[in-house]
């Protein structure tokens, strides 16, 4: 197994870093580094899931490619004879985007097909999800009648917040809003069509949007396992919660160590253990050769 990629550091150009990925500005256009770091409850764990953003910029690859038609998107090349010379990296490959500056919209545009998660916990406390009126009965993971926008502020730090979609139109403006709206619940169908053809069930996902030219262009990771809920179809089953490809897996550890006092959800993460490390990469791996129809490149 490879080691994780947990920090780059090209010092000729400026590095803004996130949870993940590592954005350097090369004036005109950025280039996105997807490391392996993983961060659950808003908080970096200690140590990476190895191989992880080689598997998340694969997938967004796949992702923006095939879905093209519905919104244009900010990539211009994954390939590293397009960055400058000190990014071409043997340990680059596969996790390196080069992508158009865009003014970033500050909306999650999160889509719910299925009820789970915190929409099922706000579901079952009020019968609605952000604002929208649900019908009475459903079942934890049921599939939706159809589905539905449930945007949230873009933190830049602690967690985003549900906003309903009257909220979205007074921050971006109403026809903007109804675009991020109407791409958004498009996107996902489209998406969740395809996945299904491959045994793999989108329960949710979120998309970030930004400005470039006074177009709006779809950005950032789309479609992964850090951004999306992924459940296999073949054990498919409502009424409870469901296994998966993501990284709920890390989730359900740390909230089980939350539970015992070993840890607060306050930095710094703790180091994941060992099981919890391979189950992860496992996940993401199945997921990929799933959706891409090959192994992930060595």
């Amino acid at each position: 197994m490879t080691r994780p990629l947990m920090k780059t550091n090209i010092q000729e150009y400026p590095c803004k870093r996130g949870k993940v990925r590592d954005i350097y500005d090369l004036g005109d256009s950025l280039a996105i580094i997807a490391t392996d770091r993983i961060s659950a409850f808003d908080v970096v764990m200690a140590n990476g899931i190895p191989d992880k953003g080689r598997v998340l910029t694969g997938i967004t690859k796949f992702w923006l490619e095939n879905l093209s038609l519905v919104s244009p998107n900010h990539c211009l090349s994954t390939e590293l004879k397009d960055f400058p010379s000190v990014f071409q990296k043997p340990e680059f490959e596969g996790r390196i985007m080069l992508c158009q500056k865009a003014e970033v919209l500050s909306i999650e545009c999160v889509v719910r097909g299925y009820i789970t998660g915190s929409g099922w916990q706000d579901y079952q406390r009020t019968g609605e999800i952000c604002g929208l009126k649900l019908p009475s009965g459903l079942k934890e993971c049921e599939k939706l009648p159809e589905p539905i926008f449930t945007p949230a502020t873009k933190a830049e730090s602690g967690h985003d917040e549900n906003i309903s979609f009257k909220e979205v139109c007074k921050i971006v403006g109403k026809r903007r809003g109804v675009r991020l709206r109407d791409w958004s619940l498009c996107l996902y169908v489209m998406a969740h069509q395809t996945a299904l053809k491959k045994g793999v069930i989108i329960a949710d996902t979120k998309f970030e949007f930004g400005v470039v030219n006074g177009r709006i262009f779809l950005i950032d990771e789309v479609l992964t396992p850090d951004s999306s809920r992924f459940w296999p179809f073949d054990q498919y089953q409502p009424g409870r919660g469901q296994p998966s490809f993501d990284k709920q897996f890390v989730r359900d550890y740390l909230q089980e160590l939350c539970d015992k006092g070993g840890w607060d959800k306050t930095p710094p993460g703790p180091k994941l253990p060992h099981y919890v490390v391979d189950e992860t990469r496992k996940k993401y791996l199945n997921l990929y050769k799933l959706l891409i129809g090959k192994e992930l490149p060595r």
